[in-house]
């Protein structure tokens, strides 16, 4: 087995304008959160409570909320890779029951790791000048991380609370903390360490 030291990463605090905002919440879906789901994360449940938190206290100021949701057709190329999964309209697919969106929250149906790809997020952000991301959800080295790094390089700030990304392997999760805070320039914070203002 190879050691691998972990270079340092800074972690702090951030306060955030709220109009100019969103938190995106990542695949936080049946297939990887839940024992039973086909992709099972097993850190994903212990982030559930920190993105709630976070959740309530940016709705309650106004903070907008984004919802990504994986969504495959049968047969998609990507079950060469992972299996089938969030394949669209099951019980897998639906976010899960604790983080159900809001009437007012906007959903993105996406067909790869990154939900700008072929999708109309960076439309609504822009529409919205929505400049900070917030990005929480599951997986941290998969989806987290291309939609993470779709963001930086359209020019998006960055934050990533590393109480409310969940991953396979620790391995996996320091890796995307490095990446976007190296490479895309990301805040690394805790979603208590949040501030909006």
């Amino acid at each position: 087995m190879v050691a691998v030291e972990v270079p340092p990463i800074e972690v702090r605090g951030v306060e955030l304008p709220r109009g100019e905002t969103a938190i995106i919440v990542v695949d936080m879906q049946n297939d990887f959160v839940r024992r039973e789901g086909k992709l099972y994360v097993p850190s994903a449940e212990s982030t559930v409570k920190p993105i709630i938190e976070l959740l309530d206290r940016a709705r309650s100021l106004g903070v907008r909320v984004i919802y990504t949701q994986d969504w495959h057709m049968r047969n998609d190329p990507e079950f060469r890779i992972w299996g089938e999964h969030a394949l669209a309209g099951t019980w897998g697919a639906e976010i899960i029951e604790e983080l159900r969106p809001l009437p007012d929250d906007f959903i993105v149906r996406k067909l790869r790791y990154d939900a700008f790809f072929g999708t109309s997020l960076d439309y609504f952000l822009r529409v919205n000048g929505l400049r900070n991301l917030v990005i929480v959800g599951t997986v941290a080295n998969i989806c987290v991380l291309h939609t993470a790094g779709s963001a930086a390089l359209n020019w998006y700030n960055v934050v990533l609370p590393m109480d409310g990304v969940s991953a396979l392997t620790d391995f996996d999760l320091y890796s995307t903390l490095r990446q976007v805070s190296f490479l895309y320039k990301g805040t690394i914070t805790r979603t208590t360490d949040i501030k909006f203002t």
